[in-house]
């Protein structure tokens, strides 16, 4: 299985903020903007793996701005790292300027999916090879991010988690 690049998967979805998607302060819903996010996410897991893939956690949002109506939306979702059935996407959100056209990151999220097969079971999928430095950056933290997760739920013996101990090193 030949390994991918990040920007294979990259997805790009924009769409505008209307009335009925917002809350009484006329910004966009959160929910709303995570269920955007979830579906960028979820085609950019599809295109790397080809396969079926389900959404198996939300591991970071930051709502650091408000979208008011009528905001451009551009949500930016590709792959950051892919394990052995499992992939992080790092998913940016932005905003454009009504009147200059200049965008804005507003928000930005991590999730992770797994590609399946039609019973559901976990299937292997390609690495990546991040390119940019960011991408390389995000690569590499996505390790430290797994194994975490991994050590808070009890399922890696904290002495077994070399990416995450080597920040303290």
């Amino acid at each position: 299985m030949e390994a991918k690049t990040p920007k294979e998967s990259l997805t790009v979805l924009t769409d505008l903020v209307l009335p009925g998607e917002t809350n009484y302060l006329d910004n966009l819903f959160g929910g709303e903007l995570l269920a955007r996010m979830d579906r960028a996410c979820s085609i950019a897991a599809r295109r790397h793996s080809r396969r079926i893939v389900v959404t198996a956690s939300v591991n970071h949002v930051a709502f650091n701005k408000a979208t008011p109506v009528g905001s451009v939306v551009t949500i930016e979702a590709k792959v950051s790292r892919a394990f052995k059935s499992s992939m992080e996407i790092y998913v940016d959100v932005w905003i454009e300027d009504r009147q200059s056209g200049l965008r804005t990151k507003v928000n930005e999220g991590i999730y992770t999916f797994v590609a399946v097969d039609e019973t559901g079971k976990p299937v292997v999928i390609p690495q990546i090879i991040p390119e940019t430095d960011l991408e390389k950056e995000r690569f590499d933290g996505a390790l430290r991010r797994k194994q975490l997760s991994l050590v808070l739920a009890g399922k890696l013996n904290p002495n077994d988690a070399t990416a995450l101990k080597a920040l303290f090193s």
